[in-house]
């Protein structure tokens, strides 16, 4: 099948929109290609905005696939993480992917109802006005409004106070990392904000906390408890990796993915960490140099 310029300009784009509503790349990939397959069905004559066609397309297909997913996530085996997208933008998918993407405000949009993660994606991270937002999502303008406004505020309820800059972020994960390699429990809790939290994705398929890890002592001995407990490979590789738009790293065992790491740092001190051990939300990361 030969690609359609016009809907290959806006690809990114839909990815983007896709991720952010799913969580997953699999489901993204899946739903842009469904989305191509409707374009070349489409009487192309009567569309005036090929992007918001798409977006509608792309948008519709989602709340589709969430109400779909919506038992799966309920039954799902301890916390829940969005797919990692490690060094992003993924799959050369461009700058829309890369942006706004951190677990943080990922797990955030995942406790909004669909239709507010809609509203909120089209309007606040893609700029749409109301009155594309409301052709999308089939309501009134005002009704878009409310849940836009809703959305906006549970979001910003889960936002760090303050960015941290990048050299700040790398310093932190690299005195966290040497107070693992060296065991050093006192050094490891140093790293750590006092309220500091763990997630962790096994997905019931590998070993993981089935709860959030809460408190920096805790935490640490966590870590520490795990690393001797469960040890790396030999051939193991510890590789520093942009995870969500956050420093972090991936563990490559026997040529493959078995973990990422995504850290959030606050006043220098890592106050919450994003652990993906499930193997199925791992099949697609590419970590060069492997």
């Amino acid at each position: 099948m030969t690609s359609d310029p016009s809907f290959e300009a806006n690809r990114g784009h839909l990815t983007a929109l896709a991720y952010r509503m799913t969580g997953s790349i699999a489901d993204a990939e899946d739903i842009v290609q469904e989305a191509y397959l409707r374009w070349g069905r489409a009487d192309r004559a009567t569309v005036q905005n090929v992007r918001a066609f798409l977006s509608k397309t792309v948008t519709r297909l989602c709340l589709d696939q969430l109400k779909s997913a919506r038992s799966h996530r309920e039954t799902y085996v301890g916390p829940w993480l969005p797919e990692p997208l490690v060094d992003a933008p993924h799959a050369g998918e461009g700058a829309e992917l890369a942006h706004d993407i951190s677990v943080a405000l990922m797990l955030a949009l995942e406790r909004l109802s669909p239709l507010e993660r809609a509203a909120f994606l089209l309007r606040d991270v893609f700029d749409l006005d109301y009155a594309e937002v409301a052709q999308v999502l089939g309501r009134s303008e005002a009704a878009c409004r409310q849940l836009s406004s809703r959305a906006r505020k549970h979001v910003a309820a889960s936002s760090p106070r303050y960015q941290p800059s990048r050299d700040e972020c790398e310093r932190v994960v690299l005195a966290f990392g040497e107070a693992i390699t060296t065991g050093d429990l006192s050094k490891l809790e140093a790293t750590l904000a006092e309220d500091a939290v763990l997630y962790s994705d096994g997905g019931g398929r590998v070993r993981a906390a089935l709860r959030p890890v809460y408190g920096a002592n805790r935490i640490a001995r966590f870590f520490l408890g795990v690393s001797k407990k469960f040890p790396l490979t030999t051939d193991a590789q510890i590789l520093p990796q942009m995870v969500n738009g956050s420093p972090g790293y991936v563990i490559v065992e026997a040529g493959r993915p078995t973990q990422t790491v995504a850290f959030e740092v606050q006043d220098g001190l890592v106050s919450a960490l994003y652990v993906v051990r499930n193997p199925d939300k791992l099949a697609r990361v590419q970590v060069p140099n492997a």
